[in-house]
C-alpha cells in the first residue's frame, strides 16, 4: 500500500485539487493529511471528502503550529501503525507534481532505492516561477549541505520524498530534532548514515499559484547552522543499521 502525507496550514485553495489528482492517478495511492489547526478551513475540507473516499482518505488534526517536521514524524507514524509499505512527503500546493509520484514509487518498488528524493538539482535546476534570489539560495544551500555533510545528494532540502516502510522503521524517529526547513535536510543525512540506497529522480519543481509561501529567512537560518549541529552530533552517535 502506498501512503502519500500532505501537512497543511491554510491550504483551501488547494487542498481538494492536490488530493483529486493523486487519486486519479493510475496507481492506488491513500493520502494522510496533517493540518495544524487552519483557521481557514482546510480541516472541514478534507473532512468533507472522507465522505467520497472513507477508505482512502485520511486526516489528522493537530492544535497550532508545530512544525513541518513534526507533522511528518506523525504522519510516519501513522503510515508505520497502519502498515502503508512505500511512504511520501508531498507539498498541497501542486509545487510538486502528483504525476511524479509514479517515478518516485518506481525508483523505490522497481530500481533498488530504499529512499527517493523528487529532485530539482539532479538535471540542472528545474525550478519555475521562483525569484532568480531564492532559487540561487536554495541551489546553494545543498550545495552547502552536501560539502559539509559529504552526501552524494544534489537536492539534501527537497520535500518531495518516497521512503520504503523499513527506512522509516530503522531510523529511530524520536530522534529526529529539527522542525522546519532542517527537518529535510536531517532525514536525508540520516537515511544515508543508516545505509540504505537513496536514488534522486528529476522533477521539475513549479512555485506556488494559490496560496501563501510558508518560506521564511529563519528557515534557512536553521537549516545552515543545523547542518553543523548534524555533523557535529554525528561524530557522537551509533546509527542503526538497515
Amino acid at each position: 500500500m502506498r501512503l502519500v502525507i500532505i501537512p497543511t496550514y491554510n491550504e483551501k485553495e488547494n487542498i481538494e485539487n492536490i488530493i483529486r489528482a493523486v487519486f486519479n492517478l493510475p496507481l492506488s495511492f491513500h493520502v494522510l493529511v496533517i493540518d495544524d489547526g487552519s483557521p481557514d478551513g482546510t480541516a472541514n475540507i478534507v473532512k468533507g471528502m472522507q465522505k467520497e473516499f472513507p477508505e482512502q482518505l485520511h486526516i489528522v488534526e493537530r492544535q497550532g503550529k508545530l512544525g513541518l517536521g513534526t507533522a511528518y514524524i506523525a504522519g510516519f507514524k501513522w503510515g508505520i501503525a497502519h502498515n502503508y509499505d512505500y511512504i511520501f512527503e508531498m507539498d498541497a500546493d501542486f509545487s510538486h507534481n502528483p504525476n511524479d509520484l509514479l517515478k518516485l514509487y518506481d525508483a523505490c518498488a522497481n530500481q533498488g532505492a530504499d529512499m527517493s528524493i523528487g529532485s530539482r538539482y539532479i538535471s540542472g535546476v528545474n525550478v519555475v516561477n521562483w525569484p532568480m534570489g531564492r532559487v540561487l539560495m536554495s541551489y546553494f544551500a545543498s550545495k552547502y549541505v552536501r560539502f559539509v555533510l559529504n552526501v552524494k545528494i544534489a537536492d539534501t532540502t527537497a520535500g518531495f520524498v518516497c521512503y520504503k516502510r523499513k527506512v522509516l522503521e530503522t531510523i529511530e524517529l524520536d530522534k529526529i530534532r529539527f522542525k522546519g526547513y532542517a527537518f529535510q535536510i536531517e532525514m536525508k543525512y540520516t537515511t544515508y548514515k543508516c545505509g540504505f540506497t537513496i536514488k534522486e529522480v528529476p522533477i521539475i519543481f513549479v512555485n506556488r499559484e494559490l496560496g501563501t509561501s510558508k518560506m521564511s529567512g529563519g528557515i534557512f537560518g536553521e537549516a545552515f547552522f543545523g547542518v553543523i549541529r548534524l555533523k557535529i552530533s554525528s561524530w557522537f552517535r551509533k546509527y542503526p543499521k538497515k
